[in-house]
């Protein structure tokens, strides 16, 4: 028989029955044996010590943020000493001054004002807004001490003051003589005043140029319409383009008026450019809404646009 020839690079068969130990790990696992017979053996007593007791992280305190109430102007003592004399400028001058007043009555941070009450220098009457009541008329009226060229003579006393200031201011730059067309008005005379227009020019153009009875400012007693006189008065249409307009338009606020009707706030009041249509409150407020580039009492107040009647 022939015997099973072998493979040439077979590994000559080991010694040692089952798999070899690397020496490597024979030798590291010789290593953790002696360092594990070296090692120190803790005593009975050491053994029968408590373990430490686990360390509790102490809970972070929650941050507190609280809402910090708004100072109610309406509380001042100030401002309720005015109210109850109702000294309009004191109220103001309570709040911190026009800026300070209307800031709060935009924020709803004024409940004891209303701009509804046709009594005070801030009332906003307009197409949406009627006064209440409908047929209102002011406590007392004096007479505008201007040059007139209607019966409509009268406006509230604060007001005729302040006119006859701006006037004079006026002539002393040297702007011309002003005098006035229109004041105080009725409800009932605005009644007819209304119907008159929409007699000449129809519904739609009337609306644009007067308002209906129980909307209108000079019901208020704060408005009047001005004329130029130089030195007989003329109508009220011109008076735009007069050296006293062009006076007004940049003055008029320093003695408590604004122009009520720019043709850049015809969107929003509904009403046609008036040069000559002034409308009073008081110098705290005006000097605002000067410096505020203010151009509607809407704007001013924060209140809806009203350039048409509800109905």
């Amino acid at each position: 028989m022939y015997s099973v020839p072998q493979p040439q690079h077979a590994a000559p068969p080991s010694p040692i029955h089952g798999p070899a130990l690397p020496i490597g790990l024979a030798v590291t696992a010789l290593g953790i044996l002696l360092s594990l017979a070296s090692a120190p053996v803790a005593s009975s007593a050491e053994r029968e010590q408590p373990m430490p007791e686990p360390v509790l992280v102490q809970e972070v305190p929650s941050v507190q943020v609280g809402a910090t109430t708004a100072a109610d102007p309406c509380a001042e003592p100030a401002v309720l000493e005015a109210i109850a004399s109702a000294d309009d400028a004191a109220t103001i001058a309570g709040f911190g001054g026009g800026e300070s007043f209307r800031a709060a009555v935009v924020a709803g941070n004024a409940p004891c004002i209303s701009l509804d009450d046709p009594s005070h220098v801030w009332v906003v009457v307009n197409k949406a807004r009627p006064l209440a009541p409908i047929d209102f008329a002011p406590a007392s009226l004096a007479d505008i001490p201007l040059p007139m060229t209607t019966g409509s003579s009268r406006a509230r006393a604060d007001v005729a003051e302040a006119v006859g200031s701006l006037a004079a201011a006026a002539e002393a730059a040297g702007a011309g003589r002003i005098g006035a067309n229109n004041g105080y008005r009725s409800y009932d005379l605005q009644v007819r005043t209304h119907a008159a227009h929409v007699d000449n020019r129809g519904q739609a153009d009337a609306d644009a140029a007067s308002a209906r009875a129980g909307h209108s400012e000079h019901q208020t007693g704060l408005a009047l319409d001005l004329v130029a006189c130089s030195p007989a008065c003329g109508e009220i249409d011109a008076f735009g383009g007069t050296p006293q307009g062009a006076w007004v338009a940049e003055h008029a606020w320093e003695h408590g008026f604004i122009v009520r009707y720019e043709e850049v706030g015809t969107a929003v009041t509904g009403y046609k450019p008036e040069a000559w249509h002034l409308r009073y409150v008081g110098t705290e407020l005006a000097a605002a809404y000067h410096h505020g580039g203010f151009h509607t009492l809407e704007e001013f107040f924060g209140l809806p646009a009203a350039p048409e009647y509800p109905h």
